[in-house]
């Protein structure tokens, strides 16, 4: 986005699922974390879902937050409205920003909006309802060839934004730039300042779903709507590195090639553990190389993300379908984060950042601005 400011390369965004976050699983028993998540150097508390969750077909015993049947309400069993929004004024109170998930590729089966507006539904050539992609198989998926599609979710975004600092769209990439441009441009009129994260996918989905003849966009065309994204881009190549299966200069080389293919005020979110994929602490039980990789995640340029537990070394995944609170009782890293969340506040967000192979599987780090070294460190990896 050219209007994007690189200063967001140095947030620490945590996120919350509130169903499991604490054993009551609401809005105000998370009132209560508050002041830990901000002593871990936290700017930016990201809501995953929090609206009504359809019961029709549902996953689980719960259903899936994903799986949503009211875009304009809260889900009661967190709460109420008056309750959520209290805890956004706790937010804002300790000097933090709030964002919500939006998940505006699909809904629910017994959503709202289908049984207000069925003409807004994607359908099969055979005429019924279903979704394109995956497993999602508690989800219907919306048609965004209807104009007036675009005029109800924009509206319901600029409500949102009244009440909150942005949002974490999920699988933006599902859904045409040009209606989240627009979208945009509707906030912009009740919030000009809101921060927009969009959940890109994987490389490999975008070449799978484009074989079957689906509309899905890249992480260029995302960009034209979006302050930041996901690094899903380059995922695989750091997974790899951990099984053994690639090597860390395929890493670095995947790394360093995102400031040649990307606009200049490009800006991905770090990441080494979300709730969609396996928690760090099993994809590598070492410690020692646990925390040199975390701290070198810090280091890089882009948004720092923490998924609720990572500071417990937790090894078990929460499942998006029931309530499992999440583990305490691990090695606690929180003043870890918070150092080197402090660290990264004072990186120069305007540079431009490589990563350089050294043997060893070291690896040195450099910030560049107007042809000078700016800010270096080397890594143990």
């Amino acid at each position: 986005m050219q209007t994007t400011d690189t200063s967001l390369r140095n947030l620490v965004i945590y996120s919350v699922y509130v169903r499991c976050h604490t054993p009551e699983g609401t809005f105000r028993a998370l009132e209560a974390d508050l002041d830990r998540i901000k002593a871990l150097g936290t700017d930016v508390v990201w809501l995953m879902p929090i609206h009504p969750i359809g019961k029709e077909g549902k996953k689980g015993s719960l259903g899936c937050p994903y799986s949503i049947s009211d875009y304009r309400a809260v889900n009661p069993e967190y709460g109420t409205l008056e309750d959520f929004r209290h805890l956004v004024d706790e937010i804002h109170s300790r000097g933090m920003k709030c964002i919500i998930d939006v998940v505006y590729n699909h809904t629910s089966h017994d959503s709202v909006l289908l049984a207000q507006h069925p003409e807004y539904f994607w359908r099969k050539p055979d005429g019924r309802l279903g979704n394109r992609f995956g497993d999602w198989t508690d989800v219907y998926d919306l048609d965004y060839s209807n104009r007036d599609l675009w005029d109800y979710q924009a509206e319901t975004l600029m409500y949102w934004a009244g009440i909150v600092d942005g949002f974490r769209c999920d699988v933006a990439s599902c859904v045409p730039p040009r209606f989240w441009t627009y979208a945009r441009e509707r906030v912009a009129e009740v919030n000009p300042s809101c921060f927009w994260l969009a959940e890109t996918v994987h490389s490999a989905m975008v070449s799978e779903v484009r074989k079957q003849g689906l509309d899905i966009w890249t992480d260029n065309e995302i960009y034209q709507a979006f302050d930041a994204e996901y690094q899903y881009d380059i995922w695989q190549k750091f997974l790899d590195y951990f099984t053994g299966e690639g090597t860390l200069k395929e890493y670095l080389d995947a790394l360093n090639d995102q400031n040649r293919i990307y606009p200049r005020n490009y800006i991905k979110m770090r990441f080494v553990e979300n709730h969609d994929t396996e928690r760090f602490a099993d994809i590598c039980p070492d410690e020692e190389k646990r925390s040199n990789w975390l701290d070198f995640m810090f280091y890089q340029q882009g948004p720092m993300l923490i998924y609720a537990g990572q500071e417990f070394s937790c090894t078990h995944r929460p499942s998006l379908f029931e309530q499992e609170v999440f583990d305490r009782t691990g090695r606690n890293i929180s003043a870890d984060i918070a150092r080197l969340a402090a660290e990264k506040k004072t990186l120069p967000h305007d540079a431009v950042f490589e990563a350089r192979p050294l043997e060893d599987n070291r690896v040195e780090a450099v910030y560049t601005s107007h042809g000078k070294v700016c800010a270096s460190r080397e890594f143990a990896l």
